[in-house]
C-alpha cells in the first residue's frame, strides 16, 4: 500500500487497515464527462497583498486548521469530511480543495470565508492524492481502492468523469499539459492528457514507483522506486522512460529546485538525501541528514532544501549551492509535511508525532534557520497547503 507524501510520517492503525482494505474496492460509476481545452500559458500570479494562510489538514480530528502566518496565530478549524489526508490551493489563492480519505470525497473551502462551500464526491472509498493544473481550472484527485482519477472542474466545482489510472501519488507538468500518476502497487506511470482527460499507456518506470517531480521546463519527470533504490526520469515529449539513476536506500520524497537544475531524493530508509544532476541524470554524493527522511521543501529562491526526518525530530536546511548540510533544527515529534510561505520567511513543519504525541506545527524562521513557538493543531497534522 501507498499514501501520499503529505501522509507518510506516521500510519495511523485505523486508517491504515482501511487503506489496505479499499484496494479491492470497485469503480464507481462515472459522473458527467467534459473535456478540457488545451491549456494556455499561463502568467504568473500576481503578488498577494494579503498575508498567506497556512491549511493544516488533521486526520484524526477531521478538520483543516487555518494559521495566519503573518501572525502565526490559529483561526476557527474548519469541520471536513471523514480523515483528511492532502490538500491543494488554487494559483488564485481562492480555493483549498481537501480530500477526504474515508469515502473519496473532497471539501471546498473558500479561503475568504474559511467555509466548506461544497463536498464533492470522486470516488468509492480512499481518495489519497490531489494536484491542481497551473491554469487552476482542474483539480484531478487519485482514488486509490477506485483505480481512478477524477477530475474537478474548478469553475463548477463539479466532479467530471473519472479516468481508470491506478495510483497512489500525483503531478502535473508545469505547462499543465499531462498529469502524470504513480501506480506504487502494481508499477507504472499513467499520463493523463489534461486538454481531453484520457489516459495514456502506462510508463514502465521502475517498480514500486513512489512519488514525481518534474523540471520547470516540464521536459522531465523523476519518479522514486522504493524497491531498488533508484530514480527513473521520464521523458515527457515521447513518454519513455530513461535509465534508472541509482540514489540511497528506499527513496521516497522528491523536490525540485525552481531552476530545475537539480532534484533532491528522500532516502527514506536511511540518513541521507540524494542529490541528482538534472542536465545528466547522475547521482551526486548523498547528503547526511536526520533518520528517516520522509520529506523534502525548497524556498522559492531555491537556496535552501528543507528536510524532515522522521525518527530524529529534526529539520535539516541544505545549502543546495554547495550541496551541504547545516546544523539540524529541532522540531516537534515526529515531523512528516513541510510547507513554506511564498515569500521564503517561514518553514511550517507538521509534527505528526506518535499517537497523542503531535497536534503541533513548529515554524521555522529560514532567515536564521530557528524554531517559533510551537502552533497547537487538530489532532494528527499529516499535510499544509499555503495560499500563494
Amino acid at each position: 500500500m501507498q499514501i501520499p507524501v503529505s501522509f507518510r510520517g506516521r500510519l495511523i492503525g485505523a486508517g491504515l487497515a482501511a487503506l489496505s482494505l479499499g484496494l479491492a474496492t470497485a469503480v464507481t460509476a462515472p459522473a458527467a464527462s467534459a473535456a478540457r481545452s488545451a491549456p494556455a500559458a499561463v502568467p504568473a500570479p500576481a503578488a498577494s497583498t494579503h498575508p498567506a494562510t497556512a491549511y493544516v489538514v488533521n486526520f484524526s480530528s477531521n478538520t483543516v486548521t487555518p494559521i495566519n502566518t503573518a501572525t502565526g496565530k490559529t483561526l476557527k478549524a474548519i469541520k471536513t469530511g471523514v480523515w483528511p489526508v492532502d490538500a491543494a490551493i488554487t494559483p488564485d489563492g481562492k480555493t483549498a480543495y481537501v480530500v477526504n480519505n474515508r469515502w473519496s470525497t473532497v471539501s471546498v473551502i473558500s479561503t475568504a470565508t474559511n467555509t466548506v462551500v461544497k463536498k464533492i464526491k470522486t470516488g468509492q472509498r480512499y481518495g489519497v492524492a490531489i494536484a491542481i493544473t497551473p491554469d487552476g481550472e482542474t483539480a484531478y484527485v487519485v482514488n486509490q481502492s477506485s483505480g481512478t482519477v477524477t477530475p474537478i472542474d474548478t469553475a463548477t466545482n463539479t466532479a467530471l468523469k473519472p479516468i481508470k489510472a491506478p495510483g497512489s501519488a500525483i503531478a502535473i507538468t508545469p505547462d499543465g499539459k499531462t498529469a502524470y500518476v504513480a501506480n506504487f502497487n502494481f508499477g507504472g506511470v499513467t499520463p493523463i492528457a489534461t486538454a481531453t482527460n484520457t489516459a495514456g499507456p502506462p510508463i514502465t518506470a521502475g517498480s514500486e514507483p513512489r512519488f514525481i517531480a518534474i523540471t520547470p521546463d516540464s521536459k522531465t519527470a523523476y519518479v522514486t522506486n522504493e524497491g531498488p533504490g533508484t530514480v527513473t526520469p521520464i521523458d515527457t515529449a515521447t513518454n519513455t522512460a530513461l535509465k534508472p539513476i541509482k540514489a540511497g536506500k528506499g527513496p521516497g520524497a522528491v523536490a525540485m529546485t525552481p531552476d530545475g537544475k537539480t532534484a533532491y531524493v528522500a532516502d527514506q530508509g536511511s540518513t541521507a538525501v540524494t542529490p541528482i544532476r538534472t542536465a545528466t541524470n547522475t547521482a551526486l554524493t548523498p547528503i547526511k541528514v536526520g533518520r528517516d527522511p520522509w520529506v523534502i521543501a525548497i524556498t522559492p529562491n531555491g537556496r535552501t532544501a528543507y528536510v524532515a526526518s522522521f525518527r530524529s525530530d529534526t529539520v535539516t536546511p541544505i545549502d543546495t549551492a554547495a550541496n551541504t548540510a547545516l546544523k539540524p533544527i529541532k522540531a516537534g515529534k515526529g515531523p512528516g509535511a513541510i510547507a513554506i510561505t511564498p515569500d521564503g520567511k517561514t518553514a511550517y513543519v507538521a509534527d505528526q508525532g506518535a499517537a497523542g504525541s503531535g497536534d503541533t506545527v513548529t515554524p521555522i524562521r529560514t532567515a536564521t534557520n530557528t524554531v517559533g513557538k510551537a502552533i497547537t493543531v487538530g489532532s494528527d497534522p499529516v499535510a499544509i497547503a499555503i495560499t500563494p
